[in-house]
């Protein structure tokens, strides 16, 4: 296996990104969604799409939102979510090398807190999450349609 290569996602880079994750997360997310959302956000440096490379076919991925805060002790926090790795390419540490650059990125966009929320049937990626120094708090998660 060779050296996986990290960047900020760009507009032709939408379509692999709905591939990946509609396969890591059974999804089916339209790509004219993807890319209209995409477009609408592309100036926000606040809105991060990373992506990981491996002989030039993307197998690894992460949306990163960084949320500045007025609020001292919240500080600057990044959330996390699509937090993926092709599935046939797992056990190849290359989630770990997705994680040691998502921190490399809010190191940078000087984020104090990195918050993540995932599904309960996700067990492999929530061992990912602990051993990079993730922890489970005692919270509840709450959406509301509207």
């Amino acid at each position: 296996m060779g050296e996986v290569s990290f960047r900020k996602a760009a507009l032709e880079d939408v379509g692999e990104i709905v591939a990946l994750t509609n396969e890591c997360f059974e999804e089916l997310t339209p790509l004219e969604y993807a890319e209209r959302v995409f477009q609408e956000t592309a100036s926000d440096r606040n809105q991060i799409y990373l992506n990981g490379y491996l002989d030039g076919k993307l197998v690894a991925h992460a949306k990163i939102t960084i949320v500045p805060t007025i609020y001292q002790p919240m500080g600057t926090f990044a959330i996390l979510n699509h937090v993926c790795v092709k599935p046939d390419l797992r056990r190849q540490h290359l989630g770990t090398k997705l994680m040691e650059e998502i921190f490399a990125v809010c190191r940078e966009q000087e984020v104090d807190t990195i918050k993540l929320w995932s599904r309960n049937f996700r067990v492999p990626a929530h061992t990912l999450y602990r051993k990079h120094g993730f922890e489970v708090l005692d919270a509840k998660f709450f959406e509301k349609g509207i």
